[in-house]
């Protein structure tokens, strides 16, 4: 057998030629002829045997010809919106073939890199071969891959970048794309499943530099599928708009409607307008205007922007970058509210009593001119009496009456009484070049609270008119708490010395009861985390659930529709419900309502996780240069296998891996969420104070890890192993066999 190939050469032969692994393929590729045929039959029969590779009944090439019914891999939507897959397991001559999937009302939601087992009937003169009815939605996995290059002596690999997974991949040669050792990678998998060996990819797209300031946005935007490029066409499309005319829309240039938004917005989609009612029979109410971007003239049902849009679901917003639901053309030009411009827009007109309380609306297609572009510090410094010399001819006309109907919805929102929640947000700051220059609190005024309250009002009114009007709409849906949940966050509330009691319907004046409570004490924001934490996803729906953390009986997202795509079908709605024209909401949007909702809400999903992790790499980035400093911070978690700190300063999220924690043994109570030292009977529970020791950042995966110095301004106790039980022992270097795990598990379980 001396003449025969090794077993790696075998296997790497077979993985890389999967169409040709039969026997005498093999033979042929090696030259093995005679007698010796017979000792590559026992070496391949071993390596069969011991799973290093497939039978060869399993490695023979299949026919061209799909079966009836396959397991799918989906690959996205096409450039016409059509969802289309391809085998999950081809070995036919040619190019893997495609298939268009045709959902059915009703069905799950898939999107790219679902495994849906499918039923395939062939298609004769269509743009694909085949057409595929799903039968049910067997898991997820990635079609597209990020991930590091790495040149190794058994050719390439591309290692996952990802903390939650240690997957890898075998780039096969000519599938490099020209990638060096170590550089961040864009790669795809080859459509044959492999059951024996890592799979397989291709390199798509060179990123370069993982360490680059500008390439942890990258990271995000790849490893969840946003769509970051618009075709040609769409931009083509977006770039062809002309601004709208007056025509038969109600010309509201005469209000002195004017925007507020933060000092760095990329777009202005909301302006607003208020005064005093002048009838006698609404003695000390006001009259509110609302007027929000006619995104629906431009993004027609069934065009190419149309198609991209629900595509993208929303826009993500990252510290460095903005991949936008629309074109810049649109997004940043025609459908942004300018100062002193022209613009077309859907409005609302509402009037509020002297408590607050809305008692009438209505809705109209306009034409408005907005009288100055504003941000918030520079309205509240306006009312707070130092006006600039934009706000000054500004503010006894427009910007008191505005804070004047605010107070008085404030009544009506107090007795309505929606969820308390109070969570700093924190703003990354980054300098020309892409490096973290600060991490702070951004600053919340009434004027934030004031825009906030107008636009629920106006969402309120379109589900109003639209219920009214007996029209197809997507409301946003926010449903209760599971009692699982709540009973997760009734243990948190009893640790932190609350209550929340049981055997009643909830509503969120309970719950607000468990967060006043909680005010201004340590544990207040680990209490608003908690109940944060506690709800369930929001999510878009023709069907009405209600609205749980505002208390609202039915609600819908009318105020975004340059960055929300459900707001745009909201629109076309209102369109279609008052006769506005031509571009209302189309049969075909009717028709796929709920697998519409279906689509966008897994899109706001993608890109709030997105978002998340991005946020981590750059606080992790912030971080590195500052490993070995000791920080104060919370313990915002517990587990057994550690616990969670968020740092005061940046809100950094970190573990403490338990081995770390002493020479003793820790147990865990789950119900009361504490970790409790043996010998020193050391009780850790959430919201004590810590003062921590960075002891590792890692950028490139957004890992924190941290050594526990103090805990209520005490230091960690000194513990003997002397004495201790058998099998209690926490060896203090141990935890750095276990690093890579734990950064896996912490990833995944972080309080967020």
């Amino acid at each position: 057998m001396k003449n025969l190939p090794s077993k790696a050469d075998l296997i790497r032969w077979v993985e890389d030629n999967p169409q040709k692994s039969g026997k005498r393929d093999i033979a042929k590729a090696f030259g093995i002829k005679g007698s010796s045929r017979i000792d590559l039959n026992e070496l391949l029969g071993e390596l069969a045997r011991d799973g290093s590779i497939a039978p060869e009944p399993d490695r023979r090439r299949k026919s061209a010809h799909l079966p009836p019914v396959a397991v799918l891999r989906v690959i996205g939507p096409d450039s016409e919106g059509d969802l289309v897959a391809e085998p999950l397991d081809f070995a036919g001559k040619g190019d893997t073939p495609k298939i268009v999937i045709l959902p059915k009302r009703g069905e799950a939601a898939v999107g790219a890199g679902d495994q849906i087992l499918t039923k395939i009937t062939p298609l004769k003169d269509q743009k694909y071969p085949y057409e595929g009815r799903i039968i049910r939605k067997l898991g997820s996995g990635p079609t597209q891959i990020l991930g590091l290059y790495r040149q190794g002596t058994e050719g390439g690999r591309i290692v996952a970048i990802d903390k939650k997974s240690d997957r890898e991949w075998r780039v096969p040669d000519g599938e490099v794309n020209g990638a060096k050792d170590g550089e961040l990678v864009n790669a795809s998998l080859i459509g044959t499943k492999r059951q024996y060996g890592l799979p397989q990819a291709r390199i798509t797209e060179v990123l370069g530099d993982p360490m680059a300031p500008k390439s942890v946005s990258l990271y995000a935007i790849h490893t969840h599928g946003i769509p970051d490029v618009f075709p040609d066409e769409v931009i083509l499309e977006a770039e062809s708009a002309k601004p709208v005319r007056l025509g038969k829309r109600e010309d509201l240039r005469d209000l002195p409607l004017i925007t507020i938004d933060p000092v760095d917005a990329r777009d202005r989609d909301d302006a607003v307008y208020a005064h005093a009612d002048d009838d006698v029979a609404n003695e000390g109410g006001h009259v509110v205007w609302v007027a929000i971007a006619d995104v629906a003239h431009y993004v027609t049902p069934g065009s190419r922007l149309d198609r991209e849009a629900r595509l993208r679901g929303n826009s993500t917003y990252f510290p460095d970058r903005v991949v936008p639901m629309l074109p810049d053309a649109l997004s940043g030009d025609l459908c942004s509210l300018h100062e002193g411009i022209d613009r077309a827009c859907l409005a609302v007109r509402m009037v509020l009593n002297r408590a607050g309380r809305k008692i009438s609306h209505r809705f109209t297609r306009g034409l408005m001119n907005s009288r100055a572009s504003l941000n918030y510090m520079q309205v509240q410094t306006a009312k707070d009496g130092k006006p600039d010399e934009v706000t000054e001819p500004l503010l006894a006309t427009v910007i008191a009456p505005l804070y004047a109907a605010f107070d008085a919805a404030m009544k009506e929102r107090n007795n309505r009484q929606p969820l308390h929640l109070d969570l700093p947000e924190r703003r990354i700051e980054l300098s020309s070049e892409g490096h973290v220059t600060s991490v702070a609190f951004r600053e919340r005024f009434d004027a934030h609270k004031l825009i906030e309250e107008f636009m629920i009002l106006a969402n309120v009114s379109a589900a109003e008119t639209l219920e009214g009007k007996r029209r197809p709409f997507l409301y946003r849906v926010h449903e209760e708490p599971s009692p699982e949940k709540l009973d997760s966050l009734r243990d948190i509330a009893h640790a932190a010395g609350l209550n929340l009691a049981k055997g009643q319907v909830l509503k969120p004046q309970h719950l607000n009861r468990l967060l006043d409570g909680a005010a201004g004490t340590d544990n207040a924001e680990i209490i608003n985390m908690s109940v944060l934490r506690s709800m369930t996803q929001a999510y878009y729906a023709p069907h009405n659930f209600g609205h749980f953390g505002l208390n609202l009986k039915r609600y819908a997202h009318f105020t975004s529709p340059i960055r929300r795509y459900a707001d745009v079908i909201v629109h076309r709605a209102l369109i279609s419900a008052h006769g506005w024209g031509k571009d209302g909401l189309s049969p075909e949007d009717i028709a796929r309502l709920e697998e519409t909702g279906e689509v966008i809400s897994m899109a706001e999903r993608r890109s709030m996780m997105a978002e998340r992790d991005t946020n981590d790499r750059y606080l992790a980035s912030y971080l590195a240069e500052r490993v070995g400093n000791e920080f104060d911070g919370r313990i915002a978690g517990i587990a057994r296998f550690g616990l969670f700190v968020k740092l005061n300063e940046t809100g950094a999220d970190g573990l403490v891996p338990i081995s770390t924690l002493g020479r003793e043994y820790f147990h865990h109570d789950a119900d009361q969420q504490t970790l409790t030292g043996e010998k020193s009977r050391l009780v850790l529970k959430l919201g004590q104070p810590v003062t921590v020791r960075l002891a590792e950042a890692v950028p490139i995966t957004g890992g924190l890890m941290f050594e526990l110095l103090t805990v209520d301004n005490k230091p960690m106790p000194r513990t003997s192993s002397k004495g201790k039980p058998k099998g209690s022992a926490r060896k203090l270097g141990a935890h750095r066999k276990k690093q890579s795990k734990l950064r896996k598990v912490a990833r995944h379980r972080a309080p967020k």
